[in-house]
């Protein structure tokens, strides 16, 4: 989840009171009799909402600490929607957002407006969400939501900025291709989702990327830049009832559109059938190993995704078993457990790096381990209580600068719902010792996963490394 694991140097003092005073809390409260806590509270009366006859939801927060705001406009698009020949095209519609519209037809005319706006401008994509954002005088909020709502209605597309902004997507390409990981994460998510790859590679195909098309930004247009596909939040120094009366000015003659999810629903990801292996070969001085499962849906199976946080952060401890049989033990430098929550199948994934000299015995000290994950006592109640608690302080900092907190929002907006965002804090505080074992059961202990190591080629060699050496015996590649 994109929630801070925690705050800054200067916040020490005020987090590990907190943390003394949620601790209590929580020790008082049975984790079976769940309640809504103030936290809850306190989000849903910061947040107002409204939908716009044509299904666009408007999200306002009012925060008057300083003289900004934010405008964003997310969007239910991202790699998930891509079928191969649109491998990588949700990212470049992203770069030709910025670029000449209806009412800003010259090139460069849309960035001489942003600075006449006195705005700061950017985009983002990932897998199941595209986001575009200002932040602006808030003085200059109708004319940043007009802004917006050019880029968003009227693009262009003309063939001589999207030949250059297609440039610009192959040179992150190489940049991204240039970092030793690039090869061992394609590697890993092609057998990973070896039926759905376009739909989690968010920075794409090259050749589709080089052969793009003003057609396939068109299409991608048609589909999924609609108002009942969007969300726009407002946020900052701003009148609520202002917003929304600019909105519907603003954004209501936005026509709506099919459901792109109803007329070309995103097929389910199917289950991995066996464990695989990779080995990629780079000029490095450790060795990274990573396993990756398939994990839960947060639409499908929302609390295993509560278990999912709790579990990754308790593991993640200093004092956990994880960490004092493979870290204190001098086989791993270091081990760290993730899940990403996503509607469509959110990875879990153990990273680590060690030595060539240590692999082998670390990657066997690792397999026996993780068959223990869901053992009684492997995460003991007190454990528990201390890392619901800093997760529960964690969340609270990110409402603290509304700008990232403009993200945080429309990433939830997008991938689960804002009712998932608002009871976050008291699902996850109510996970058991048992509520963990079973998400371990069901989704990583004895599941199939894939290995991938990252070494040298040198030091492959020394080794005699094989696939076969991480599959073990009877397992498939």
């Amino acid at each position: 989840m994109p929630f801070a694991k925690c705050p800054d140097g200067g916040r020490v003092a005020t987090l590990r009171a907190v943390v003394v005073s949620v601790l209590a809390s929580l020790a008082v409260v049975p984790a079976a009799a769940p309640r809504a806590s103030a936290q809850r509270a306190q989000l849903e009366k910061s947040i107002q909402r409204r939908v716009l006859d044509n299904g666009l939801e408007v999200i306002v927060v009012e925060n008057h600490g300083v003289p900004l705001a934010t405008i964003e406009i997310d969007v239910r698009n991202g790699s998930f929607t891509q079928t191969p020949p649109y491998a990588g095209l949700a990212h470049m519609y992203e770069h030709m957002f910025f670029k000449a519209n209806q009412h800003y037809q010259e090139p460069g005319s849309f960035v001489d407006r942003a600075s006449e706006l006195g705005a700061v401008f950017n985009g983002t994509t990932t897998e199941e969400r595209v986001n575009y954002y200002l932040s602006l005088p808030s003085d200059s909020l109708a004319g940043g939501m007009r802004f917006l709502a050019d880029a968003v209605q009227g693009p262009l597309f003309l063939p001589s900025e999207l030949a250059r902004e297609k440039e610009v997507v192959l040179g992150e390409y190489d940049r991204q291709e240039a970092s030793p990981f690039f090869a061992l994460d394609q590697q890993m998510g092609q057998l990973l989702w070896p039926d759905s790859w376009s739909r989690k590679n968010v920075i794409g195909d090259r050749t589709v990327i080089e052969h793009v098309t003003p057609d396939q930004m068109r299409e991608i247009q048609r589909r999924y830049y609609i108002p009942n596909n969007a969300a726009l939040l407002v946020t900052g120094d701003v009148d609520p009832v202002a917003v929304f009366s600019l909105a519907r000015t603003i954004y209501g003659g936005w026509p709506r559109g099919p459901d792109p999810f109803v007329a070309d629903p995103v097929p389910p990801i199917p289950p991995l059938a066996g464990n695989k292996a990779v080995i990629a070969e780079a000029p490095v001085s450790a060795v990274t190993v990573e396993l990756q499962w398939q994990g839960p849906s947060v639409r499908a199976d929302a609390a295993s995704t509560y278990s999912a946080d709790v579990f990754s952060d308790a593991l993640n401890q200093p004092g956990s078993p994880l960490q004092r049989h493979l870290v204190d033990t001098g086989l791993f430098q270091g081990v760290v457990v993730n899940y990403y929550t996503l509607d469509h199948t959110g990875p879990i994934t153990i990273s680590a790096q060690t030595t060539p000299d240590k692999l082998r015995r670390a990657l066997l000290a690792l397999d026996e381990e993780i068959t223990h994950f869901a053992d009684p006592g492997y995460i003991t109640p007190e454990v528990l209580v201390e890392v619901q608690a800093q997760r529960t302080v964690s969340t609270a900092f990110t409402t603290e600068r509304t700008s990232g907190y403009t993200h945080i929002i429309g990433f939830w907006w997008a991938v689960a719902s804002l009712d998932y965002f608002f009871g976050y804090v008291d699902n996850m505080g109510t996970r058991t010792t048992e509520d963990l074992a079973n998400y371990a059961r069901r989704y990583i202990v004895g599941r199939p996963h894939v290995t991938g190591v990252l070494i040298a080629p040198d030091d492959r060699r020394a080794l005699g490394l094989t696939t076969a050496d991480l599959l073990g015996e009877g397992a498939s590649q």
